[in-house]
């Protein structure tokens, strides 16, 4: 068949297969590569440390949810922040890629005598049992997504995320780490060249439908810290307002005007 185009999943997928198959990490296919990632566990990579992100402690220690609140940890990965969350009393959802990173996240939680729920897929399509979440967290899965998942990553948002709910994210700082290249240049590429870099007024043009609270570089911390943070990635909180207008990015330069209407592609994407 050579039309295969007839609604915006369609463009999105489409849009998928535009990247050569060895820079997939975000679509069911590369469940593979994340699964040997994360095999070697003695490999040393900075992230495989059982320590949450200090910003999130930080935030959480400032009171940023209140008891029982329910938590979506977006691209889990081995679980730190999701094991976290749960000894502090939260319910807490976390979903990833890969299984082999979550065989290891429900060892951890089991250790910690916590247990969030660990669940297998991607983060657009994964069912989840709650409708809405008071705090959707992303460790490092936003910088893995192709320029298109993000309208797929918005329409999460609006659907998961409660009004008058937290969404907070690290991901790699411009000028430290990632790849700078305009987005167009990586559909001419073919890759993502390890991860997306973002500078913080890139960060509050993608999700201007929040209300920004605060985006800093994360702070290093020295190995005997119990908390997580390197100097190569870019913190982020907003707040999505309690009666809001969608969450679409402005076109670079427009007005917003009345414009009402959130994205599209509400389950199209596949995460990492």
């Amino acid at each position: 068949m050579n039309r295969a185009v007839r609604s915006v999943d369609d463009v999105l997928d489409l849009l998928d297969g535009l990247f050569r198959p060895e820079a997939d990490r975000w679509t069911d296919r590369a469940a593979d590569w994340w699964d040997g990632f994360y095999a070697d566990r003695a490999s040393g990579r900075p992230f495989f440390v059982d320590k949450p992100d200090e910003n999130l402690v930080a935030r959480l220690d400032g009171g940023l949810l209140p008891p029982g609140a329910r938590v979506l940890d977006l691209g889990c990965g081995a679980g730190r922040n999701a094991v976290h969350l749960a000894s502090l009393g939260f319910e807490v959802d976390a979903v990833d890629l890969s299984a082999t990173a979550l065989d290891w996240a429900r060892e951890r939680a089991e250790a910690a005598g916590v247990a969030p729920r660990f669940h297998h897929g991607n983060i657009f399509s994964t069912e989840l049992p709650l409708s809405q979440y008071d705090l959707v967290y992303d460790s490092g899965c936003l910088h893995h997504l192709p320029p298109h998942r993000r309208i797929s990553y918005l329409a999460l948002l609006e659907r998961v995320l409660a009004p008058g709910g937290h969404f907070g994210l690290t991901c790699f700082a411009a000028g430290e780490m990632g790849s700078e290249l305009p987005d167009a240049a990586l559909y001419r590429n073919g890759r993502l060249d390890g991860g997306l870099a973002f500078t913080p007024d890139e960060l509050r043009w993608i999700f201007a439908g929040f209300a920004e609270l605060e985006i800093r570089p994360m702070v290093p911390q020295e190995p005997a810290s119990p908390l997580f943070g390197l100097s190569v990635l870019l913190t982020a909180l907003f707040r999505r307002p309690l009666a809001d207008r969608g969450m679409r990015a402005p076109r670079p330069g427009r007005k917003e005007g009345g414009q009402g209407r959130g994205p599209v592609g509400r389950s199209a994407g596949r995460q990492r």
